[in-house]
């Protein structure tokens, strides 16, 4: 039996208590340097786990049982690879150890959770590497700088718990299932001394919630975001980052420090007679249990080269627990399962592509190619924008050689049978809505339901062809009109990613025949593929417009003002400059000038999902809607009141001028009414020290608290305001505003709303005696027996 038995106790946490179990006496200390030594010298010994003597120390320095790690990884007779945990993937064997390791030794890693999300920092570059030609159990992230390290790892942890956090949980019972982490190595740009770490790569929930913990009941993510960043790194003004000992050795330094400190908070609180609840909050956060990955090994029929096997093992693992316990949404395993397939396809070598070419398809797909580096990678100058990222990312894609392996790789690592083009299109939307998927999230669902439905994947677009580059893609109607297959199919996959993605194109429902034509209606159904064909057919003139004119007014940072959202149905976006140019998309008449179809005051006529998929196949549209003879009514002359005649004629005329008349004296009474009171607030006689509070009237007191509560609701519009200009920055895997602060924010506005209801509802009735009056004149008729 122990000397000192765990303790429970029961602690506030905000409004609740909670039954805290199993606490500790003491805090795990620090391993000294033949605890590390140990566990390098038993790392090198295994021939199973080839890591950097570098990695072995960060592994040692994050565990609590150095010795039980040294005999994980011990080689013996029976066991040449050690006592190590084995785990078959698709091509590669998994070899990692167990044990628990301290939180502030840990950094969030990269998730494919995050992957179909614009986050306001960029995720840095990830590597694989290797041992003398062997798989090593480690990735290589490399950083601009440490402030993009910092800014990185708050975000990622803030954004974690904006969504989702377990701090109740785990204060009660503490983290009890393993995080999955490998040991990372951090380079820079910038030349910073590189460092090792661990890295979680499952478990960052569990992660973030534990720091949560230790931030307090009262915390807001991004106090906790806050509070693990500074221990992990440093404080921004304290940061040791210079001295003559290397960058990790003065991080790792202070990540000790940090960790005394808790333990002589710890210590201090367990003492009292009745330790408070931030002992909880340090011991059930201070050790996490870890599986940590320290060894990769490639099957002998494995595709993959040397350097990406681990990280496609350690992928693999992470989808197969997402899949079969806590899924990702459908769009994240996209993400994974396509670029998954292109790395296959790549290092089996046999697509017909260079592998020079396919490692810059996969550097544009993923991100480590940025828009303005396109003129540089592609022949033919083609514009630095996210529309022409887009047109190469599917012409390389969908090439004949190379649909059918990345297909087959997909089939393969889905576990599925067939796979059509509507599937392969599926795979590429969140590939290729990456540049703008943030600024145009309020319709990302509904585009990526368009890939789904085929996107621009046409008969022609998925042939032989090449991207025409131009700066002005109405300049590519002549010659497609000629049929030049390259300049057709340019516009169809350019026009169709425009109107895909500003909404002006969705899948094929059923619902859209009986919607008006301004809400989305259409014409006739047609998949998205098949309306992009139909509009980049060589003879369709009125289609090929749609698609130039769509493609060249794309902007990849806005929404136009005729996608149909909610947004634009109730308020009006400010634009940052002040300047308020509009976006929106005209549509198309051949026998104008510039093809913008005008009303009969001469203003452009905004183009509607109905325009699209009429210009698709003008001629099944006139069947399905043949035009309709207009009868055009009898003129009404109305005949003038009889002379002397007033407020008692019947006439249409009359009628409407005197209601008019009668409504314009209301309004003009009620503003009337306003500027009175605005005259006597103006007047109350305030000076540098108000009067006592009893000596004005109780109606200027009134005025004064009428202005107060006007301006006060300004005010919170114009914060809210403020809040919906920065989301689109902030990024779709942040809530700009925590789910918590809204539901607070909420009942507030409600009891706000209810009090102003109820207020306006008694003075209404307050203010019709005529309606009381009428009432008493009914009843004492009745009673006169009238």
């Amino acid at each position: 039996m122990p000397l000192h038995s765990p303790r429970s106790l029961t602690v506030q946490w905000g409004s609740d208590s909670v039954l805290v179990s199993n606490i500790e006496p003491t805090l795990p200390g620090s391993p000294g340097e033949r605890d590390i030594a140990k566990v390098v010298e038993a790392g090198n010994a295994n021939p199973a786990t080839p890591l950097p003597d570098a990695a072995w120390q960060a592994v040692a320095r994050s565990t609590t049982g150095p010795d039980g790690l040294a005999v994980q990884l011990r080689s013996t007779e029976e066991e040449p690879n050690g006592l190590l945990m084995v785990e078959n993937v698709e091509g590669a064997t998994l070899r990692s150890v167990v044990t628990r390791v301290r939180l502030n030794e840990m950094l969030p890693g990269i998730q494919p959770r995050t992957g179909m999300e614009v986050m306001e920092i960029a995720d840095p570059q990830v590597q694989g590497i290797t041992s003398e030609g062997r798989p090593c159990a480690v990735i290589g992230y490399r950083y601009k700088d440490l402030q993009h390290l910092r800014d990185h790892m708050w975000q990622t942890i803030h954004g974690t718990l904006s969504l989702n956090s377990y701090a109740a949980s785990i204060l009660a019972r503490g983290v009890t299932r393993n995080v999955i982490t490998h040991p990372v190595e951090i380079t820079f740009e910038d030349g910073t001394d590189p460092l090792y770490s661990l890295v979680v790569r499952d478990g960052i929930t569990r992660m973030a919630s534990s720091w949560a913990v230790l931030a307090g009941p009262g915390a807001e993510p991004a106090e906790a975001a806050t509070l693990a960043v500074d221990s992990l790194l440093g404080k921004p003004g304290a940061a040791p980052t210079t001295g003559s000992s290397p960058l990790g050795e003065r991080l790792a330094a202070s990540r000790e420090r940090w960790r005394q400190g808790l333990r002589e908070e710890f210590a201090q609180e367990m003492a009292a007679p009745e330790p408070g609840v931030r002992a909880a909050q340090i011991a059930q956060t201070f050790v996490l249990p870890a599986q940590i990955a320290v060894g990769a090994e490639g099957h002998p029929d494995h595709l993959l080269a040397s350097e990406d096997i681990f990280d496609d093992a350690i992928r693999s693992v992470l989808a197969s627990v997402h899949v079969e316990f806590k899924q990702w949404d459908t769009a994240a395993q996209n993400v994974e399962v396509a670029t998954r397939a292109l790395k296959r396809v790549i290092q089996l070598g046999d697509a017909q592509v260079r592998k020079s070419d396919l490692q810059v398809v996969y550097g544009l797909a993923v991100g480590r190619i940025t828009v303005e580096e396109l003129p540089q990678v592609f022949a033919g100058d083609p514009p630095g924008t996210a529309l022409w990222r887009g047109v190469y990312l599917v012409h390389a894609l969908s090439r004949p050689e190379l649909l059918e392996r990345l297909k087959d790789q997909a089939k393969a690592i889905k576990g599925g049978r067939r796979m059509g083009l509507k599937g392969f299109a599926e795979l590429l939307g969140p590939l290729i809505d990456l540049p703008w998927r943030s600024r145009k999230k309020l319709v990302t669902a509904q585009a990526r339901n368009a890939w789904n439905n085929g996107g621009v994947l046409t008969a022609d677009v998925v042939g032989e062809w090449e991207p025409h580059p131009t700066g002005d893609f109405t300049s590519l109607v002549a010659p497609a009109l000629a049929g030049d297959i390259d300049a057709r199919c340019t516009l169809a996959v350019a026009g169709g990613m425009a109107l895909i993605a500003d909404k002006l194109l969705t899948r094929n429902v059923g619902s859209a025949l009986s919607a008006p034509r301004e809400k989305g209606g259409v014409p006739f159904r047609a998949d998205v593929s098949l309306v992009i064909e139909g509009l980049s057919e060589e003879g369709n003139e009125l289609g090929l417009w749609t698609l130039a004119l769509a493609a060249d007014r794309f902007r990849s940072d806005d929404l136009p003002e005729n996608a149909v959202t909610m947004r634009q149905l109730t308020r009006k976006e400010k634009s940052q400059d002040g300047t308020d140019t509009p976006y929106v998309h005209f549509k198309v008449d051949l026998e104008a000038e510039d093809k913008i179809a005008r009303d009969a005051d001469g203003v452009p006529v905004t183009l509607h999902q109905w325009d699209v998929v009429w210009a698709s196949d003008p001629a099944r549209a006139l069947k399905a809607h043949p035009p309709r003879t207009v009868v055009v009514p009898q003129q009404y002359v109305p005949v003038p009141p009889e002379p002397g005649a007033t407020g008692t004629s019947t006439g249409p005329g009359a009628g409407v001028a005197a209601t008019e008349g009668t409504g314009t004296e209301q309004t003009d009474a009620a503003d009337h009414g306003s500027d009175t009171d605005q005259a006597d607030s103006t007047r109350s006689p305030w000076g540098a020290v108000p009067p006592p509070l009893l000596s004005r009237p109780a109606s200027q007191r009134a005025a004064d608290h009428r202005h107060v509560l006007r301006q006060s609701v300004t005010a919170a519009r114009d914060a809210l305001d403020h809040l919906h200009a920065l989301e689109p920055e902030v990024g779709g895997h942040t809530p700009i505003v925590p789910l918590s602060v809204l539901d607070e924010l909420h009942e507030l506005l409600i009891g706000l709303q209810t009090d102003v209801e109820n207020l306006r509802r008694r003075t209404v009735r307050g203010g019709e005696p005529s309606a009381e009056g009428e009432e008493t004149d009914e009843e004492s008729q009745e009673a006169a027996g009238v």
